[in-house]
């Protein structure tokens, strides 16, 4: 048992089994708070080493993602996209159908790539005649089978994470558009990060659609408010627009709002 002496004072700390500061570090990070080794291994008298086999153990668990010198929580898009898939969840369809009041004013819009804008996509009204960009493969699918869309599909490698290209091919025939209205994927949202990214591609991908397009939307599920991820996109301040759950308080929605962005609740 350690020995902590404090002012000529013999003091016996108490050191956590490897199974309880496993536990309380997934704790912290269920709570949303980042966690760094260097901090953990002094709090628990316990070297980084075994602070970082804890969080690859986590990792390796799907309850964090590990990053340089610590942890981050794991927002819902930290996931492979064909897991996501199969949560395409009512929340998703709600959000498309309170943002299609968006898409009355334009007439080319982009898709960002992810599943609550597949879901979006879905909704999108056939009687319109929209020019609708995308870099994702199953949204470019999903907008085939609308007669009076333009589907223009920006090409490079596809990141099978994500499922859709993100890097510079990708970023260069975005740099070449003009767009009214681009919806963007969010993988975390907070008021103090704002927008966030698993892949610092995808967050360089995502500021150059925020330049090229008049205004800025982002759907967003509960389960990614107040997450966060290693690359910051944006602050919420350059968004013109946030859609939210409709059972959202109305303290996040209040602060949400204070931060810039329009907030639109989906349907109940």
């Amino acid at each position: 048992m350690p020995l902590l002496i404090v002012h000529g004072i013999f003091l016996f700390m108490h050191v956590l089994s490897g199974a309880t500061r496993k536990s309380e570090i997934e704790n912290r990070l269920q709570r949303g708070l980042p966690v760094n080794s260097t901090a953990l291994a002094k709090e628990f008298l316990v070297s980084e080493d075994a602070i970082r086999r804890d969080l690859r153990a986590l990792a390796a668990e799907g309850k964090c993602k590990r990053v340089y010198g610590g942890g981050l929580p794991i927002s819902p898009d930290g996931v492979p996209f064909e897991q996501r898939l199969l949560n395409d969840s009512k929340e998703k369809r709600a959000l498309a159908l309170a943002a299609l009041s968006l898409v009355s004013e334009a007439s080319t819009v982009f898709l960002d790539s992810g599943t609550t804008n597949l879901a979006l996509a879905r909704e999108m009204p056939p009687d319109r005649s929209l020019t609708i960009a995308t870099n994702s493969i199953a949204i470019a699918s999903a907008l085939l089978e609308r007669k009076n869309f333009k589907v223009i599909v920006l090409g490079g490698e596809i990141d099978r994470e994500i499922g859709a290209a993100i890097g510079l091919s990708a970023a260069r025939e975005a740099e070449r558009l003009s767009l009214d209205l681009c919806f963007l994927g969010a993988c975390a949202v907070s008021v103090s990060l704002g927008i966030g990214a698993f892949h610092m591609a995808d967050a360089e991908f995502k500021r150059t659609l925020i330049a090229r397009s008049d205004r800025t939307a982002v759907l967003v599920t509960m389960d990614k408010v107040e997450t966060r991820a290693p690359f910051q996109v944006a602050a919420l301040a350059v968004l013109d627009h946030v859609v939210l759950e409709a059972g959202t308080s109305e303290e996040i929605v209040s602060t949400f709002s204070n931060a810039g962005p329009t907030v639109i609740l989906g349907q109940p």
